[in-house]
Order: C-alpha cells, then sequence, then structure tokens
C-alpha cells in the first residue's frame, strides 16, 4: 500500500489544530476544531483505504474495499449533525448573552479553589459512611423487583418451559419433556 506523506501530515496537522482549537472557551473555536477533526477523520479514512481501484489489504482484485466508504460518508453525516447542534447553541448563547463565550460558574470557581486538603478530607469522607452496606435499599423491606408465580395470584399461567440441569422431565401424561 503506497501512501502519499504529504496525507499522513495533512491529517496529522487537522488533528493537532482540530484538538487545539476545541480546548478553547469560544464556541466558535470549538465549532472551527469539531470540523478540523471531522476532516482529518476522512482523511484517515481515505489513507487507510488504500491505492484507488484496489483493495487495501489484497492487491488483485480491481475492487476498492466499500468499508472505509461506507465509513466516511457516516463521518460526513455525524460531522454535519454535530455542527448544526453546535451552530444552534452558538446561537442561543449568543442571544441570551451576546457572547459565544463559555463562563466559569460557581462551582467551577469553587472547584478550582479547591486544596489538597480539602480532597483528602472528602476522600477521606467517603470511606467512612456504610463500607458494609451492598445496595441501595438499606431499610426497605420490599425488593426493588418481586418475581410473581403461580401461587401468589391465581390468574397467572405459568407453563413456560423451565431448564433443568438433571435432564428431561416427564410430563402428566408420562412422555419426557425437554
Amino acid at each position: 500500500m503506497d501512501v502519499s506523506l504529504t496525507l499522513i501530515v495533512v491529517m496529522a496537522v487537522l488533528f493537532a489544530c482540530g484538538v487545539y482549537a476545541m480546548l478553547e472557551r469560544s464556541l466558535t473555536r470549538v465549532l472551527i476544531g469539531f470540523l478540523l477533526l471531522g476532516n482529518a477523520t476522512n482523511l484517515l479514512l481515505l489513507i487507510v483505504m488504500g491505492v484507488p481501484g484496489n483493495a487495501p489489504f489484497y492487491g488483485e482484485t480491481d475492487v476498492s474495499d466499500p468499508l472505509p466508504q461506507a465509513l466516511t460518508l457516516t463521518a460526513i453525516v455525524i460531522t454535519f449533525a454535530v455542527s448544526a447542534f453546535l451552530l444552534a447553541l452558538i446561537y442561543r448563547s449568543w442571544q441570551l448573552g451576546q457572547a459565544d463565550t463559555v463562563e466559569d460558574d460557581e462551582a467551577d470557581i469553587a472547584l478550582r479553589e479547591r486544596t489538597d486538603a480539602d480532597e483528602d478530607v472528602l476522600d477521606d469522607e467517603g470511606d467512612t459512611q456504610d463500607e458494609d452496606v451492598t445496595t441501595d435499599f438499606v431499610g426497605v423491606q420490599t425488593a426493588p423487583i418481586t418475581v410473581l408465580h403461580t401461587r401468589d395470584h391465581p390468574s397467572i399461567q405459568d407453563d413456560a418451559p423451565v431448564d433443568s440441569p438433571y435432564g428431561p422431565r416427564r410430563t402428566d401424561d408420562g412422555e419426557d419433556r425437554p
């Protein structure tokens, strides 16, 4: 398989620029980064496809592999759908605050101001509570799921076949039933 080094370098640069752009606070830059990642993925699938007209792993046929082509079409559709969703988020953010940046809220600020001692205290608090309890239904008298049988309610017909580890069972008329 002869792949152009130029395609590999362009794909790597698109991946790097896309990841860098997605780490920004601006939603528009996140959208641009996502579009770059989508194009880099399409290039990756184009590289994996191999030489046009030949199958990528076995070169004796004149048919190219349809799987990378189908994956490329799927990647295009997914990129379009997520881009439309991000555009709607950007538009709504602009309508509400005249900006497309993601601001820190109180929880983000509190998390950033936490120290290592606070983290240790939080870790210790989680270890001391209910170490022997293995269920969420502590103190509940009934189980969350109740299996009803024929003896529990007269309208239940319990005639479904049941697997038995001991071999076939005998029916009422004396025949073996699996």
